[in-house]
């Protein structure tokens, strides 16, 4: 059975296992390092990026993850997972992975009173995407290696490099499976 590892510090780890289940996968909390083993997808869940990246720091995370991404396993990090997968964040020193050619802009669409949904016209897809948008981030940068899958208002707001996809909203509050589906199938056997 194909097993998706959730990280599992902070932020929407319910709503993904679910989505990950909906698919036939077997979701996996990972808060250790021993938690990456036999894993065939990771998935960053939104939530507050700055704690996740303590936590990960903390739990001795950090150089484990890095190694399992850039190893080639399948990653897919949703809005604060976004931001800790990216190379640098804009006006901001906090830790992240920096597995993913980018900068982020945090809190780019405004505060959580600011918080909206949007169909998105995705790359790959033939409807769009219905996305929620929470304190949401959008990529100021991309490198030359990363696709853009989807734009809102100019700005990339999913991405493709390599194995790693990232999205700046939230797509396990929607039911929608497809985005986890195109992010994770590429470690499902």
């Amino acid at each position: 059975m194909t097993e998706i590892g959730i990280v599992a510090l902070q932020g929407d780890v319910r709503e993904h296992a679910h989505l990950v289940r909906s698919l036939g996968w077997k979701p996996h909390q990972v808060r250790l390092p021993e938690d990456l083993r036999d894993l065939d997808g990771l998935i960053f869940p939104g939530g507050e990026s700055t704690t996740i990246a303590r936590l990960a720091d903390r739990f001795g995370l950090v150089e484990p993850l890095r190694q399992a991404i850039t190893g080639g396993l399948p990653t897919f990090g949703t809005c604060a997972g976004m931001i800790f997968l990216a190379s640098e964040v804009a006006e901001s020193s906090q830790l992240v992975l920096g597995v993913l050619d980018a900068t982020v802009q945090r809190n780019a669409f405004g505060r959580q009173n600011d918080s909206f949904e949007a169909d998105l016209d995705v790359k790959g897809f033939d409807e769009p995407f219905h996305a929620v948008f929470i304190r949401a981030p959008w990529f100021g940068r991309v490198g030359k290696e990363v696709e853009v899958l989807a734009e809102l208002d100019g700005h990339p707001v999913l991405v493709r490099q390599g194995t790693i996809v990232a999205a700046a909203f939230h797509p396990e509050l929607t039911g929608d499976s497809r985005l986890h589906k195109m992010a994770l199938s590429m470690g499902a056997a």
